[in-house]
């Protein structure tokens, strides 16, 4: 078995928090992938132009930036974490409820808003709570995560595709000249970056014929369970106004050694990890450097190095993922591939395929190899990848066999980096709300950017965006593995860390 006993041990000792934390990011996935493939059936909804509702992307987009941030400053206690999840996640399912009754793309860009920060508190407080629960065996745990994400935004297409408009979803006299492009407009919407589908006009006036509801309530009925798990966590832990916490299971035999472990610590060993747990449940962790003014400001430049350094590859990486997702339909029909548009609608679904499969194999991978290998694997690979995509400019197998790599490489990024970096600070939880909206961020930020070159140099500039910025990641990280080498972990402690949380080290030098 790949997994060694005491990391078993301690999977089940917080097996009903890691599940939860599981399914709330599916409920992420679920939520981030769906506007792309109804918009037009949203379009035909709310009677506006392509122009007017892709404001809906930037709206979800925006508020996911802002929701990450904010939370952030939820962690000081697990009561208010859970319940923050339970709203967001009962948020999602409302949100998939209510998309049906939006007739105007005002109402529809407030309700994508309010969705966009429930999703935003999901990704910052999921990977948050995990990093504190498992610390140097979170890297396993965050690629399961991740996993999630992605299954969930593979599913949400599969969902809504029964239910989408064959035709143009208005009857007009003009239906006809747009049903023919209607595939193709539909693969070419690109989030954040509507000048690719500017010059195609849909009729706004007209019956409309569409079944795309049914998507909607179907979604938001797979979603239900989710809060509900929250919510059965919440009772298990006593958090539930005028019930009682569950406190009589029984440790298993490894779980129970664990415990005596402890006990039979000294007591001046004890005594200020109690008081550091003690202080951390209060919300003023003793090392948190991030959350301490005083601490923060004499802390090493490394520390605010380190935070830097990753933030902006996970910005260059993300945007590479948002930027290559959403341009790459569009380079395979332009010249010199000139892909039939059906041909090239298999593109993206290839890509996020491979990304869902990369997050699949990450997990066992995960757990020998450790997070800066990965990395550095991932990184290689990525840059190669876009090496290989250019000097094969015009060919079709080249194109596809370069994009489901593409997707492999990429998969793994983040949660490796997370793990990393919490790995450098010691899992103070300090990095990961810098991370998370860094990486939305660049997903946000640089499908405008490419988007801009490529209208101004031509889809050739696609692929040079693409080494560019996968070669400047692989630098930066040469720099994060210099930074991680100068840092003084031993400033911030790392010595208080719990023994049944030491495998994680160990297991990668076996």
């Amino acid at each position: 078995m790949w997994w060694d006993e005491n990391l078993l041990a301690l999977f089940r000792k917080n097996l009903q928090p890691t599940i939860t934390y599981w399914s709330v990011f599916f409920s992420f996935g679920l939520c981030i992938a769906f506007l792309g493939p109804t918009l037009l059936d949203l379009r035909c909804q709310t009677h506006s132009s392509l122009q007017d509702i892709t404001w809906v992307f930037f709206a979800q987009q925006f508020c996911l930036l802002v929701g990450s941030s904010v939370g952030g400053t939820f962690k000081k206690s697990l009561k208010l974490c859970l319940f923050i999840l339970l709203i967001s996640s009962l948020t999602i399912s409302l949100v998939f409820a209510i998309i049906p009754f939006c007739k105007h793309v005002g109402v529809l860009v407030m309700v994508m808003a309010v969705a966009g920060l429930a999703m935003g508190n999901i990704d910052t407080i999921s990977n948050m709570q995990l990093v504190k629960t498992y610390q140097q065996d979170s890297a396993v745990f965050l690629q399961v995560l991740h996993f999630f994400v992605g299954f969930g935004a593979l599913l949400s297409p599969l969902i809504a595709d029964p239910f989408l408009s064959d035709t143009n979803c208005i009857q007009s006299n003009n239906t006809q000249n747009g049903s023919s492009n209607l595939e193709h407009i539909r693969n070419s919407i690109v989030p954040n970056h509507p000048g690719n589908v500017s010059h195609y006009v849909l009729p706004l006036d007209g019956p409309v014929l569409s079944n795309v509801s049914y998507a909607f309530w179907i979604m938001a009925t797979i979603n239900l369970p989710v809060p509900i798990a929250v919510f059965l966590l919440m009772y298990q832990k006593g958090m539930v106004p005028g019930c009682k916490s569950k406190n009589g299971s029984l440790l298993s035999a490894d779980e129970l050694a664990m415990e005596n472990k402890r006990e039979t610590e000294p007591n001046d060993e004890k005594k200020p990890e109690k008081q550091e747990e003690h202080m951390q449940e209060k919300g003023h962790g003793i090392h948190m450097l991030c959350c301490q003014n005083k601490r923060f400001w004499n802390a090493p430049y490394t520390f605010f190095a380190i935070h830097v350094c990753s933030a902006v590859i996970l910005f260059m990486t993300d945007g590479i993922v948002g930027e290559y997702s959403g341009f790459v339909y569009s380079y395979a029909v332009e010249e010199p591939l000139s892909l039939a548009h059906k041909t090239a609608g298999y593109l993206p679904s290839l890509f996020w395929a491979c990304v869902t499969l990369g997050r699949l194999i990450s997990i066992p991978v995960s757990y020998r190899v450790p997070p800066r290998s990965m990395l550095f694997i991932n990184l290689i690979g990525m840059s190669g990848t876009f090496l290989f995509l250019l000097l094969s400019l015009n060919s079709i197998p080249g194109l596809f066999i370069g994009t489901a790599f593409l997707g492999l490489f990429l998969s793994s990024v983040f949660p490796s980096m997370l793990a990393y970096t919490e790995d450098m600070l010691n899992y103070k939880g300090c990095a990961t709300t810098v991370l998370v909206t860094a990486a939305g961020m660049g997903e946000m930020v640089l499908q405008i950017l490419v988007g801009m070159v490529i209208q101004t140099q031509g889809s050739y500039s696609f692929l040079v965006c693409g080494v560019s910025l996968s070669i400047l990641a692989l630098s930066l990280f040469v720099v994060l593995v210099v930074l991680d080498n100068m840092h003084p972990r031993g400033l911030e402690g790392s010595s208080d860390k719990s023994p049944d949380l030491g495998s994680g080290q160990e297991r990668y030098q076996q």
